[in-house]
């Protein structure tokens, strides 16, 4: 009698079923908020990553593309086309650093600066949308920072090791 192998195996041992992946629910769950994002960002003429941009920036106005990078964990490639429709749409403008030719840094243009205030709403509204307890997202949210910190100490471990090999 010849039994098909995957009848053996144990469900709740199995580590390749979808539901005791850690990836998924965090990969849906971006994919699901940056859904409820689009159309209020939408009014505002923004995408979902050039928010995250102009959130950094309008709390540090000058910023050079590394460090947005390392503050949003966007690599370059990603980033500068996205600071590139930025600037055509005046919210930015970019320059190199007269300290540092090497370094180009982003500055914030007088239209970005002002639509802080549009953007403002943005975030109750997400939160009317979530329809959880404040307490319940600050509690997640610091949550998945400690995880995000707890991947780029890893990261950065890792990259030690290689360089010294």
């Amino acid at each position: 009698m010849n039994i098909d192998a995957s009848a053996r195996i144990d469900p709740a041992a199995d580590l390749l079923r979808l539901d005791r992946q850690l990836c998924f629910p965090l990969y849906a769950a971006s994919n699901l908020v940056t859904r409820r994002y689009r159309p209020l960002l939408a009014k505002l003429g923004l995408t979902y990553p050039q928010y995250l941009v102009m959130l950094v920036l309008w709390e540090h106005p000058i910023q050079s593309v590394g460090d947005l990078g390392d503050q949003l964990h966007l690599d370059s490639g990603t980033l500068t086309p996205l600071l590139k429709r930025m600037e055509r749409a005046d919210l930015i403008r970019r320059e190199r650093d007269p300290a540092d030719e090497r370094r180009v840094l982003v500055k914030l243009t007088g239209a970005g600066r002002r639509l802080r205030e549009s953007a403002a709403e943005v975030p109750a509204s997400l939160m009317r949308q979530l329809e959880l307890r404040i307490d319940d997202l600050e509690h997640l949210r610091d949550a998945v920072q400690a995880f995000v910190a707890s991947l780029c100490g890893k990261d950065t471990v890792r990259s030690t090791e290689n360089q010294e090999a």
